[in-house]
């Protein structure tokens, strides 16, 4: 392992790659072929793998699972209890193991408390999803989403603050611009 703290109570399977810095939380369990990136926190009861990524600066609240087809990119937040499925049509007495779907998570996206994300989906980056909110199609970058099923609400900046009709983010005063399909993008 590297210079990463791991909890007495968690368990790590082999093969398994944890960044330096990174912090595994209570009764958390680390599957086979998952990979975790630097300065991680992982909260108490969480479950990744197998095969996952997760990208450096990740942070999963409590009772957070990832499971395989699921990969968050950098800088990305799990709320309480998000919960991400990998199967779109799952029956106990019906093997469907070839039919995971992945989920990419982009960076910097925040995913709030017992949101449901949807397997197949593609959440965008510095998107933001409300708390309880059940994503069932692909987020755009810098979305807002809200309700079952998700809607867009508005935009929000990268730092997360919700965007006004002028498209300027009030803690930093970076702008952005809709693009012409839908979009929005950071103004350079």
């Amino acid at each position: 392992m590297s210079d990463a703290f791991v909890h007495e109570t968690a368990i790590v399977d082999n093969d398994v790659t944890i960044g330096d810095g990174t912090k595994v939380w209570h009764f958390s369990h680390i599957l086979p072929r998952t990979t975790i990136g630097r300065n991680c926190v992982l909260g108490q009861n969480v479950a990744v793998g197998p095969d996952v990524t997760i990208g450096n600066g990740c942070k999963l609240q409590n009772n957070v699972s990832l499971y395989k087809g699921v990969q968050l990119e950098e800088d990305v937040f799990c709320g309480p209890s998000c919960v991400f499925t990998n199967v779109l049509t799952p029956r106990a007495f019906v093997e469907r193991k070839n039919e995971f779907a992945p989920t990419l998570v982009g960076r910097g996206a925040t995913i709030g408390a017992n949101a449901t994300i949807v397997c197949g989906t593609r959440i965008g980056a510095y998107a933001m999803i409300g708390a309880g909110a059940v994503v069932i199609k692909d987020v755009p970058d810098f979305a807002l989403v809200v309700g079952n099923p998700a809607r867009q609400l508005g935009w929000v900046s990268r730092e997360g603050e919700r965007l006004g009709p002028d498209l300027v983010c009030s803690r930093t005063g970076e702008r952005y611009e809709e693009t012409g399909d839908g979009r929005l993008v950071l103004r350079r």
